[in-house]
This record gives C-alpha cells, sequence and structure tokens, in this order.
C-alpha cells in the first residue's frame, strides 16, 4: 500500500454541501491499488468486480473513499473497442497515414472520435474529442487491447460511465465517488499524467477567491482541479506496464455533489489561448 500524506486546506464551494467525505485526523491520505482484476470484457459489471477484490484483499471500501478507474477498462466494459478490418480509411487518412508511416485504419478511427485536428506537426494529431478533451489522436488506444487488430476508444460519455459505477457502489452498501482516468500530455511540459476524463459524486474544482492567504492577500484566480489532481496521485499506484487498471483513495476533504460532470473543467475555447 502507498501512503502519501498531503494537507489540504479547507474548501470553498458555491453551494452547501450535502455530505462532506471524511477528512483523516491528521490530513494525509491513502492511496492504495486494486490488483487481481481479470481481463475485461463486454457487459463486465466493473463496480462489483472492484468491490469483492477489495473485500478479498481485506481493504474494503468505505464511504467517503474515491474510486480511480482507468478508461480503457471502462471502455472494454461498455464495448468501446474497434476491429481494424471493419474500417474503411478516408483518402486523408490514407494520404496522410502514407506520408507518416501510420496503420491508415487507426487514423481512421482517430479522426472519427474527433470534432477538428487542433494541430498537425509531422506525425502527431492533436485532436479535440466529441467530448471536448483536446489531446493525442483522440484517446485512441491500440494496447491491451485483448487483440492485434482492435483498438479501444474512449467511453462515448464518461460522466455518464462513472455516475453509473456510483450507482452500483451504492447498492453494494458505500458511497464513493468514481473518476475515471486516461493518461494525456500536458502543453509547456514533458511527460505524460493522468487526468480525469469522467466523474461521478465529487465537485471537479477547489476555488480560493476570495479568500485571504495567512499575509492578508486575497486570492483573485486560485482555482484547483482536485479530481485530476486525485486522479494523477492514484497513478502512482497503478502504472501503465503493472495490469492495475484501479486504485483507491481514501482521506480526501471534498464535498459529494451528485450533480457533478467534467463541464468545469473543460476550459472555454474563447478563453483558450493555444486554440
Amino acid at each position: 500500500m502507498c501512503h502519501l500524506k498531503a494537507t489540504l486546506a479547507p474548501a470553498s464551494h458555491a453551494s452547501t454541501p450535502a455530505t462532506v467525505s471524511p477528512m483523516s485526523s491528521d490530513g494525509s491520505i491513502r492511496i492504495w491499488p486494486v490488483p487481481g482484476l481479470p481481463e475485461i470484457e463486454a457487459g463486465a459489471d466493473l463496480a462489483e468486480m472492484i468491490h469483492a477484490q477489495c473485500v478479498a484483499a481485506e481493504t474494503d471500501l468505505v464511504d467517503g473513499d474515491v474510486v480511480i478507474v482507468t478508461s480503457k477498462i471502462v471502455s472494454k466494459a461498455e464495448g468501446a473497442c474497434i476491429e481494424l478490418d471493419d474500417i474503411v480509411p478516408s483518402p486523408f487518412a490514407a494520404s496522410w497515414s502514407e506520408a507518416w508511416e501510420k496503420d491508415p485504419r487507426v487514423v481512421e478511427v482517430v479522426l472519427r472520435e474527433s470534432r477538428r485536428i487542433v494541430r498537425q506537426l509531422g506525425p502527431v494529431l492533436i485532436t479535440e474529442t466529441h467530448h471536448g478533451f483536446v489531446c493525442a489522436n483522440s484517446g485512441v488506444d491500440q494496447s491491451s487491447s485483448g487483440a492485434h487488430d482492435r483498438i479501444v476508444v474512449l467511453p462515448k460519455d464518461p460522466d455518464a460511465s462513472a455516475r453509473r459505477m456510483r450507482a452500483r457502489f451504492n447498492d453494494l452498501g458505500v458511497n464513493v465517488a468514481v473518476l475515471i482516468s486516461d493518461t494525456f500530455g500536458r502543453p509547456w511540459r514533458e511527460g505524460q499524467t493522468d487526468i480525469c476524463v469522467g466523474l461521478a459524486g465529487m465537485h471537479p474544482m477547489r476555488s480560493y477567491i476570495g479568500e485571504v492567504d495567512p499575509h492578508g492577500h486575497e486570492f483573485k484566480v486560485q482555482e484547483l482541479c482536485v479530481v485530476d489532481e486525485v486522479t494523477a496521485a492514484a497513478e502512482l499506484v497503478k502504472g501503465n506496464t503493472s495490469r492495475i487498471p484501479v486504485a483507491v483513495v481514501s482521506g480526501v476533504d471534498f464535498t459529494f455533489d451528485d450533480d457533478a460532470t467534467m463541464a468545469p473543467v473543460l476550459r472555454d475555447i474563447s478563453r483558450d489561448l493555444f486554440r
């Protein structure tokens, strides 16, 4: 089990919280992986499987925990896998693929999963997905797809996927938040990190605007994307090669929000200096 200590300042929320998750007495959080999940097939009940593995490992979920689930297994459970043999590339996909030695069928899926191409530089396609995410290759993933000529795309509605899992956990007797993660690159920095692409039960942002720091300075623009912070921390115990697609974080101070979505996290194009 990985133990990370982090003290979080009191949250400021626009609405009165109905339920607040219990923060640990010393301000620390705990993060642990959920090993032992089998290869996920379409129709799998992920919440039940995760709950069962936690019980088997004697790390039972409790109210207020946050469950972070890799988008790939959500997609697999929902049947969001595409057989490349069924794809007929468009002329653009065929031409671009030939120039950069890519599989034209994969490029065609990338294009279909996007609203538009944001940047094209050499063999790199930065796209905006139908969800509004800006990322490489529309989040299309060929690794660990279960077959050589099969690729996995992002869930159609990750927020809805998270809500269904959260409801199922409630059926199993535990009130948790659910975050769906995917690995994205970051502007201005090398390396990738896991970020949140779908959520249920947790307000995504924490605003300090209007609050005052210890020196009397009022915060004007300070907002933290709590769901991205929790998701990135959880990746430390998952990893891309360990075949552990789920982690649990306990002790996070957050407000349960049944109406929460990813919408506040996605920057409007009118405020985006780079699109």
